[in-house]
């Protein structure tokens, strides 16, 4: 299982992504962002999928890095076509025997950074078969991996003009709501954060320890919270079903 969540807000981009893998009976870490500088910007890519198909897609994707045939991608959306080359690459190659060993061809990427010809930093979607989306205002953030369980504190909470800061607190929240309740999901975490004023990526390592306190004060304050609900609606129900018991 894997969590990478990428959130847009005015301010730029944050991407957070936890760091376990699981091969079988083996569990590693590793990392699932990866942060590109080419010749006309820079930008952060995430994945989530059968190991095995997200490594060959990444290394293809790198020898067109270092083979500069993206420097002369002025936009976004034209690096995400490359990396969308790729993957149907190690598609044409590998699908059909992976189909036969009872595996799906399951890759999902989110790619969020800033081009020269772009008015302004973007956050794209790529499915498996190699098409796109690109991540709006309206819902300013995409889950890829377990996404249940912290969709619902960023439904309630995140929208596009909230800063950079308020960004990765909620999406930390998210990222614990997802560790407590998903096997296969944990610290440490990484973090990039793309700065729109001055065109910068900044990559962060989170450890347990590191978040331990802000898990448990979280924690305490959901109890607290429904603690303090209203309970006139428990209150009338429970009246209700004790004059029905009473005939």
């Amino acid at each position: 299982m894997t969590f990478c969540l990428g959130m847009s807000v005015a301010d730029g981009l944050v991407g957070i992504a936890d760091t376990m893998i699981t091969s079988g009976n083996e569990t590693i870490t590793a990392r699932k962002i990866k942060t590109f500088a080419v010749a006309n910007g820079q930008f952060f890519i995430m994945t989530s999928g059968l190991r095995s198909v997200r490594d060959k897609t990444l290394t293809y994707f790198q020898d067109d890095v270092e083979d500069e045939v993206l420097d002369s991608c002025d936009r976004l959306y034209k690096v995400v076509n490359e990396l969308s080359g790729s993957i149907r690459r190690v598609a044409d190659e590998d699908k059909a025997a992976l189909k036969d060993g009872g595996l799906g061809f399951d890759i999902h990427a989110l790619v969020g950074g800033r081009m020269s010809g772009d008015k302004g930093h973007k956050l794209y979607l790529v499915y498996p078969e190699g098409n796109w989306v690109e991540i709006g205002q309206n819902t300013p953030y995409y889950i890829i991996g377990a996404r249940g369980y912290g969709k619902p504190v960023l439904d309630r909470t995140l929208v596009y003009s909230d800063s950079l800061h308020f960004a990765l607190k909620v999406g930390c929240l998210a990222f614990d709501s997802t560790r407590i309740s998903a096997t296969g999901v944990d610290f440490p975490i990484d973090v990039v954060i793309y700065f729109n004023a001055t065109g910068e990526l900044s990559e962060h390592r989170y450890e347990y320890e590191d978040f331990q306190e802000i898990s448990t004060w979280w924690q305490e304050r959901l109890r607290s919270s429904v603690q303090e609900l209203p309970s006139e609606w428990i209150e009338n129900v429970a009246s209700k079903l004790e004059r029905v018991k009473r005939g």
